[in-house]
């Protein structure tokens, strides 16, 4: 489903949100007082800003009597086969962003990838799976980066640890590919691009990969993920401290130039590497 006719469908289940709470002669605190979120929160699910979690949308329901219509809406408008349950969410909050701020340690970010390593990344995720099954999920990566080509695209920074430009994803010759398209993108300016060498050793936040979110007409919003789930994270205390994080790990990474620098190299000793083989 297109991001703009999913969003269409997201504004359907916002004005039937109102709809419903106004019926019911609720105010948008008093809705957001008993399904335990803020009035704003509510608004904002109104008029389609901001997606609510499953467990809103289910007592949603209970308080405003409407048989389950809106906990199946939401399952069918985050349903999509192609991004993990807990990763749906993320891709409809990307495609809105002003800004977004990410942290790898050991893998280049869906972002930045091309469909070779994205390919390579997901087969060895999983070995078993059928070659449509990987052309599928390699396509919605690759479609993420749309948000680049954007009439105004979101400011994008990503702080890579020195693993993810020296691990061989997918042989010599596609992690060439890799950090040469990724060095375009520095070039280009299309985002901002910094390292945390070896020579750091402990850096903060040593855990899975993080990314931070902003918008033009919501709070921001900060995501986790570690090998085999995700979490997303609105509550404006907890985002305020993985902002705080996210600050540390970036004062920890090379300046740009010699970021781009030590990505410039390491994507020659990959490509005279292919060449010998």
């Amino acid at each position: 489903m297109a991001n703009a006719s999913r969003q269409v469908l997201w504004e359907y289940w916002g004005a039937e949100l109102k709809r419903h709470r106004e019926n019911a002669g609720l105010t948008q605190d008093m809705l957001g007082e008993k399904v335990f979120v803020s009035g704003g929160y509510i608004g904002q699910f109104e008029q389609a800003i901001r997606r609510p979690q499953l467990d809103v949308a289910i007592r949603i329901d209970q308080v405003l009597q409407t048989d389950g219509f809106f906990e199946r809406t939401w399952r069918k408008l985050i349903d999509d086969q192609r991004y993990a349950d807990y990763f749906a969410r993320v891709v409809e909050l990307e495609a809105q962003a002003t800004s977004i701020c990410e942290f790898a340690p050991t893998v280049i970010p869906g972002l930045l990838q091309t469909p070779a390593y994205a390919r390579a990344v997901t087969v060895t995720a999983n070995p078993f799976v059928s070659d449509n099954y990987v052309e599928e999920r390699v396509s919605a990566r690759i479609e993420r980066a749309d948000i680049f080509n954007r009439e105004t695209p979101p400011e994008y920074w990503a702080v890579l640890h020195e693993n993810t430009i020296r691990t061989a994803v997918g042989g010599p010759a596609t992690m060439a590919d890799q950090l040469e398209h990724t060095a375009k993108l520095m070039r280009d300016r299309t985002g901002m691009v910094t390292v945390i060498p070896y020579s750091v050793g402990a850096y903060p936040s040593m855990g899975g990969m993080l990314t931070l979110m902003e918008f033009a007409d919501a709070p921001p919003t900060a995501y986790t993920e570690t090998s085999f789930a995700g979490m997303l994270l609105d509550d404006p205390a907890v985002v305020k401290r993985v902002q705080r994080a996210y600050d540390l790990i970036r004062l920890a990474a090379l300046p740009p130039a010699a970021s781009l620098a030590l990505i410039e190299s390491a994507a020659e000793g990959f490509r005279r590497c292919a060449s010998t083989t």
